[in-house]
């Protein structure tokens, strides 16, 4: 049932109440889960994976048969692993062995975990882990090969962080770390992903060529989600902006909160944007390499949600005072958009590249490097699909012959011709008003010389009588009958 609050911003916003039951009534998923098909542990993984992930879960069940169970079971154990990396209620010593040996936990099938506090919200997953790796057990072992050797990838970069007590008291140091620690986080999942998109030959061999592509599919979706999520983590006295951008504007991190800093903090925030938007044409050269519809969808999504929201969080100071994210009108707008082609999608980006670039504020240092990373999204994007006009068209007759774009001097020339042509139906307008204008006015005029009463017309309509009374007839011959008599009493009197 949806809010008071979320139905009273619907009510003025009627665009996004559109999307929103366009989304709910004409979405029609490329594949559907056969419920019918599906024993209770299978079907319980997919309430697990409704139950800890809010934006994941659809996309994820609308996969290809062949990549439906191996994607769930990849995202469930690896939210496991972040679930035991962020309980702080867990002592290091405890949770380092957990997280380098969680790749070999996965393996067996009747290992569950209730050591977590009891406010982490996703502590039954752990609690019934040994449903996910049941099932795990089940798939292909092409895809667990790729499954266990990511975990055990990103466990072991979790336990290297946890262990880093600089990175614990003070944050992240450098752009190079902030990096490291997206990759662990984000960019190993981008490399398992399209490790099992390539093995089920859902998108081409040749990304796993390109590294760096799913590097940067990985890295642009959590550098948004730390760049959005300042306030919140500040909140929770975590940080993760890196120290080597931040300490160019204050001297400690908490003092990009205070009011009389706020110039400096968008500086800041415009510096950690730039970052991301950089990666964001690796990120549609990625796309281009996936083949099938709904892996399409399921990576197209969230890169639109992450530009949009870069461009909701440029220049807006409200990210620094409460958590903001774009609504859920604007999202099945983008959802709507981001599951045709890639061609929408790169218009998805060329819109919100250009509104960065509309926003970008001359007064910044970073104005000119932010205009350059909005110009090179919009070229790569020229790049794919070019722009259509005169000068890349050829001209084809009215015979069907292809002619050669039109010269300079030529398409002066056309210009010319239609602009006279304008003109020319402007005048036929005209004089087409002006002779009725004139055969009115001499109508009027000859029938006032034939005795017209116009003064009693605009009399009646004055009066509000804009049609003939009822017993318009009757009065006439009236008046008729009258006229008749006083004639008659006339001739009777010259008579006299």
């Amino acid at each position: 049932m949806p809010s008071l609050k979320l139905l009273a911003y619907l009510a003025v916003h009627p665009t996004e109440l559109r999307s929103i039951i366009q989304w709910k009534v004409w979405h029609q998923p490329v594949h559907e889960r056969d419920e019918s098909k599906e024993g209770p542990e299978v079907k319980e993984c997919f309430r697990l994976l409704n139950l800890t992930s809010r934006s994941f879960a659809a996309v994820i069940q609308e996969l290809h048969p062949e990549l439906l169970m191996p994607v769930t079971l990849f995202y469930l154990i690896l939210r496991g692993l972040d679930t035991i990396e962020d309980d702080m209620t867990i002592s290091i010593p405890k949770k380092e062995p957990l997280l380098r040996e969680f790749w070999k936990i996965v393996d067996d099938t009747e290992w569950n975990f209730d050591g977590n506090g009891p406010n982490e919200k996703d502590r039954e997953l752990l609690v019934k882990f040994d449903v996910v790796t049941k099932e795990y057990a089940r798939i292909k072992p092409e895809y667990r090969v790729i499954i266990t050797d990511i975990t055990k990838k990103m466990g072991n970069g979790m336990a290297d962080y946890i262990l880093n007590s600089e990175h614990n008291e003070k944050g992240v140091d450098t752009i190079k770390d902030y990096e490291l620690y997206c990759h662990y986080v984000a960019g190993l999942v981008g490399e398992g992903l399209t490790r099992l998109f390539v093995e089920a030959k859902l998108a081409t061999p040749a990304l796993l060529e390109r590294p760096e592509l799913m590097e940067s599919m990985g890295q642009f979706l959590q550098q948004t989600n730390i760049i959005r999520d300042i306030r919140e983590d500040h909140d929770d006295k975590r940080y993760f902006w890196p120290r080597e951008i931040w300490s160019k504007y204050v001297d400690k991190l908490p003092d990009i909160f205070l009011p009389e800093n706020k110039e400096k903090a968008l500086q800041c925030q415009s510096e950690m944007i730039l970052n991301a938007i950089r990666r964001a044409d690796e990120c549609l050269y990625y796309m281009a390499g996936v083949s099938e519809q709904s892996v399409f969808n399921f990576v197209a999504i969230p890169q639109t949600m992450a530009i949009a929201t870069l461009e909701l969080c440029f220049q807006n100071y409200t990210m620094f005072q409460r958590n903001i994210k774009i609504t859920k009108g604007h999202a099945c707008e983008l959802m709507m958009q981001s599951t045709q082609n890639l061609q929408l999608v790169c218009e998805i980006f060329r819109k919100y590249a250009r509104k960065i670039h509309h926003k970008n504020n001359p007064r910044d240092p970073l104005f000119l490097d932010i205009s350059i990373a909005c110009g090179k999204i919009e070229k790569f994007i020229e790049t794919l699909y070019p722009t259509q006009n005169a000068r890349t068209l050829k001209v084809t007759d009215a015979s069907g012959t292809t002619q050669a774009p039109l010269s300079p001097e030529a398409e002066k020339q056309k210009k010319k011709e239609e602009e006279e042509a304008r003109w020319d139906t402007v005048y036929i307008g005209l004089a087409v008003f002006t002779t009725i204008g004139l055969i009115t006015l001499a109508m009027v005029g000859l029938a006032w010389m034939l005795g017209a009463r116009f003064d009693l017309a605009f009399e009646q309509l004055l009066a509000g009588n804009l049609r003939p009374p009822e017993n318009a007839a009757v009065i006439a011959r009236s008046a008729g009958a009258s006229l008749r008599a006083a004639r008659s009493t006339v001739s009777a009197h010259n008579e006299l």
